[in-house]
Order: structure tokens, then sequence, then C-alpha cells
């Protein structure tokens, strides 16, 4: 492996598969979020009080003279949609909008709208009140007075029309009594003169004139000015913001968590950890030596911590034993387990292992030791039988015994004859049925009975007589303390965090490191950290084990 690619592979980008697996990892992130965003949104329904929204549409129309002719081509665009839109929402409005519901008009602007299709001539007016009746009001309110504002501008405007015509025809009236005033009253008028036939011309003229005005004057005053008609009131009952509050907490949900995947994305982007035992060995460039599972309680797997034992074999077995000093990062890595679990599994297999612990750690650890202890009590080792031996009579009892004859032989007296003397065996204790808490007895084997004696159990079986060793499977496990001298047979060091006790990496300069990472909790730039501090001092771990639930 290159060592020299360790940086990058820390800095490596999340990638498609992730996705899935990062927001399951943080998953009280993801639930935190959108509990936040829940609440929020109940927060909003219980104390916002509900609004009401009524709505009641207008047609509007062109003022037309006769309403019963066929319109021109062009009579649907007579009327300028924007401009009307402008009148509907002009303080006139509002102001009537305030005077029928009793809000202010600052109010009232905020909770009017009014909304024009595009090519059309419907207007429809949107009223948000505190209760259904004042959605209601404020709708067909604003509607009328719309109304009422347009026919009052258009009876304004046919009133100056009339009056223009008005003006326009005494005038005209006037002019035609001043001619008929220029007549001659005694000429002729068959043969009338130029004069007179000028004056009977222009006088004609004005008569048209006044026909004419008085035609158009009709007219302007027979115009519909009606500007347009409800064609939907509001009414109750009328739709509400609380109708929309099961979709509001749907959406809510759904948005918090989105939001908490995007915040577990963040955290995991600025906070890396350990997710597989791939990502570890390209921060510690160095090779996994066993991968130990936690049971319920957090206990580690006794299997997994033998087949760790049986990893570390060219290490523990080898004629050279330099103390086996296990690093992590920080505390809640697991790594006082691993030790004991280690120690442990060492001793089952035979050895006399000295675990070296700190002084603060150590009732935790001899808690740990007895409870693996529990699990796997002290075992006489099985020693190979000796096989029973001859030894010669003396001389006085061959003469005043006499010779029995040999099993499955005749006595025959001959010289040739051979004489077989039982074998004596010597007491050897041995633990029975009967033996507690690993008590031995010794027995004693005559003749004709057999006598089973309880003897003292000598020093260090079992239980530890001074409170540091005890005795498991077939070796055992003493407790010294980190900063004891280097001594013969195993030793495995139980180092305090190394990025905050440096006594640790101190050990691993006389001995082999050994790392400890825990999966997902274990950041990897912590690891890369106290991978730099082991190598700038010159410890090279020989490996790294990873803890964790569950596996690759």
């Amino acid at each position: 492996m290159d060592l020299t690619d360790v940086a990058p592979a820390r800095q490596r980008p999340v990638g498609l598969v992730e996705l899935a697996r990062i927001p399951l990892r943080r998953w009280r992130t993801v639930a935190g979020s959108a509990a936040l965003v829940l609440l929020a949104v109940a927060g909003y329904l219980a104390l916002i009080p509900a609004t009401y929204t009524a709505t009641t549409a207008v047609v509007v129309r062109a003022v037309v003279t006769d309403p019963f002719s066929v319109p021109s081509g062009g009579a649907d665009r007579a009327v300028n949609m924007t401009a009307e839109s402008g009148i509907a929402i002009s303080n006139d409005v509002i102001d009537k909008v305030a005077a029928i519901t009793g809000r202010n008009t600052e109010d009232v602007a905020d909770a009017l709208e009014v909304e024009t299709p595009v090519g059309g001539q419907l207007m429809r007016f949107g009223y948000a009140g505190h209760s259904e009746g004042e959605a209601v009001d404020g709708a067909n309110g604003a509607a009328q007075a719309y109304l009422d504002l347009r026919r009052g501008i258009y009876e304004n405007q046919r009133a100056a029309v009339l009056k223009s015509y008005d003006d326009t025809i005494a005038l005209v009236t006037t002019q035609r009594a001043t001619t008929q005033k220029s007549l001659p009253a005694n000429e002729s008028s068959t043969n009338p003169s130029p004069r007179t036939s000028a004056l009977l011309d222009q006088l004609r003229a004005l008569n048209d004139q006044l026909a004419t005005l008085a035609e158009q004057r009709s007219k302007v005053a027979s115009a519909d000015l009606s500007p347009g008609a409800i064609t939907s009131a509001a009414r109750t009952p009328v739709p509400s913001s609380r109708d929309a509050a099961p979709l509001l907490l749907a959406a809510g949900l759904l948005g918090g968590l989105l939001l908490g995947g995007l915040v577990a994305f963040v955290r995991e982007s600025m906070d890396r950890r350990v997710r597989t035992s791939g990502e570890a060995a390209a921060v510690v460039g160095a090779p996994l030596l066993g991968t130990v599972r936690r049971l319920r309680g957090g206990r580690p797997d006794d299997a997994d911590l033998r087949y760790l034992a049986l990893a570390l074999g060219r290490w523990v077995d080898g004629p050279q034993r330099t103390p086996l000093v296990l690093l992590s990062a920080s505390t809640n890595e697991g790594r006082e387990q691993i030790s004991v679990g280690l120690a442990a599994a060492l001793a089952q297999n035979g050895h006399d292992v000295r675990l070296g612990v700190t002084p603060e750690m150590r009732d935790r650890i001899q808690a740990l030791l007895l409870e693996a202890q529990r699990r796997n009590p002290a075992v006489e080792p099985v020693r190979p039988r000796p096989r029973p031996v001859a030894t010669p009579a003396p001389a006085a009892a061959l003469a005043a015994t006499p010779a029995a004859p040999a099993a499955g032989r005749p006595a025959s007296g001959g010289p040739e004859d051979t004489m077989v003397i039982p074998a004596v065996r010597k007491p050897r204790p041995f633990p029975t049925s009967d033996a507690k808490n690993g008590g031995v007895y010794r027995s004693t084997t005559t003749a004709d009975k057999t006598e089973v004696i309880p003897v003292a159990r000598p020093s260090g079986e079992g239980a530890a007589t001074d409170g540091s060793e005890l005795r498991i499977g077939t070796g055992s496990v003493r407790l010294v303390d980190l900063t004891a001298p280097v001594a013969e047979g195993l030793t495995v060091l139980d180092a305090p965090p190394a990025l905050h006790d440096e006594r640790g990496v101190r050990a691993a300069r006389e001995g082999r490191a050994m790392l400890v990472a825990a999966r997902d909790r274990t950041r990897t730039a912590q690891l890369g950290q106290l991978v730099e501090r082991l190598r700038a001092v010159g410890a090279e771990p020989i490996g790294f084990v990873v803890t964790g639930e569950g596996r690759d």
C-alpha cells in the first residue's frame, strides 16, 4: 500500500451509495430535523388564527348605446382589463370595504386580491378574513364597490357629454332664431331675392344641425352605463386555512425529512467517520488484523477475539516478544474491551500475559477481567501421564515373600520363571467433581482403598492472591502498571487515548502498536492524526482492528 496516498483518501467525496447509508447512520439528525419542522407547522396551525377566503366573480363589459345590437369585431377588446384591475384595488374601493368589515385600510389592502385572467373580461375578488362572515362581506363588498365606482365614473362622463350637447343645441337654436328674424316679411316666396334665398338656406342648415345634435344627444342619454355584473357572489361555507391542516402536516414531515437528510450530508462531509474497514485501511496504511463485533450489552464477541489472537500469532509467539500496545484516538472506541478480551484469549491458549494499564483505568480493567474469567474459568493443564516402572524388590523381601505368578502365566517354580512386581503410583493432585471454586484435591491409592485429601491451593491458581493476577483458561493475566519495566513473557498494554495522552505513543516506541477503530464512531481525521504522530516518533503500526455492530 502506498502510504503517500493517505491524505487524498481522507478527503474521499460522498458517492451515490452513501445517499442511502448516510441518512440511516445519522437517523437521529434526520429525525430531529423532521420533528422540529413538524413542530413548527403544528405551532403555526395552533397559534396562528384561521383565515377564511371568499371569492366573488364579476363580468366586466364595455358601455354600448344599444345593448341589443350585434357587437362589432373589436367589441371584446373595448375594455382595458389592466385599467379595470387598477380601479378595483383603488383607495375608494378599499375605503368602502374597510367600512363594511370594520378593519383598517392597511389590513384590507393586504387581505384583498383581484385576479384578471388574460384574454377575458372576468375579474375575481378574493378577500381573506378571520371569519366566514367577514370574508363573504369583504369579497361581495369589494365587487359592489368596484361596480358602483365604475358606474359613477360613467355617469359623470355621460353628464359631461350631455351638457356639451345641450350647450351646442342652445347655440344653434339661438342662431336659428336670429336667422328667422332676418327674413323679410313682405317679400314674395315665389321669386325671393338672393339675400332671402341665402337666409333660407342658412335656416335649413341650422335645422338639420339641430336635428343631428338632438339625435346624438338621445343616443348618449339612452346608453347603458352598467360596467358589469356580479355573476358569482361569495357565500358560506368558504374554504379555510385549517382545511389543509393534514396536507400541511404531511408537507412539514416530508420537508423535515429532506432538511434532515441535507443536514446529515453536511455533517458527514464536515465530520467523516470510519464506516468500513477499507476506509480505515486507507487512513492507517496497515493491514486489517480483525473485526470484532459487539454483542448485546457492548461485550465483544469471544470468537472474534480468538481469531484476533490467531492473527497476532507471529508477534506473540515469536522469540522476541516486545510489548503489544493497543492505541485509540478517543475513549469511546472499545479499546478497553479489546485489550481485556485479547489478553483473555491469549491466556486461554496457555500464555501468561502481563496486561499494562493506567492507574485510573485499573478498576475498570479488573472488572472486565473478572467478567472474562467468569466466562472462561481456570482449567488445569493436561500433563502426560507417566508409565509405571518396575523396580527390583530388596533381597530380604524376596527371601521372605514367595514369588507370585505372573498374570496369565502358570507358576512353574523353575529358575526360568520371572516375577512381576506391581508398580507403586505416586499421589497426584487432580480436580474432582466436588471441587468448588477451583479447589484442588490430592488422591492416594493403596492396595485396598483410594483416599481423597484436600490440599491448599497454590498461589496464582484460579484467583489472584493480591488482586492483580487472574487464572483464565490454562494461562493467567496479571495486571501491571503501564510504565512497569519490560519483563519476560507476553505483555499487552492498554494505552490511554493517544490524542490526549502521550504515554501510549511513548510505549509504542518500545513495542508494537496496534490501532483500534470503532465503526461509525472513530473520526477519520483523528485516526489520521494518530497515525501521523506514531510515524513521527518512529513507531509504525503493525495493523488495526475494527469494532462495531456489524460486518463489512
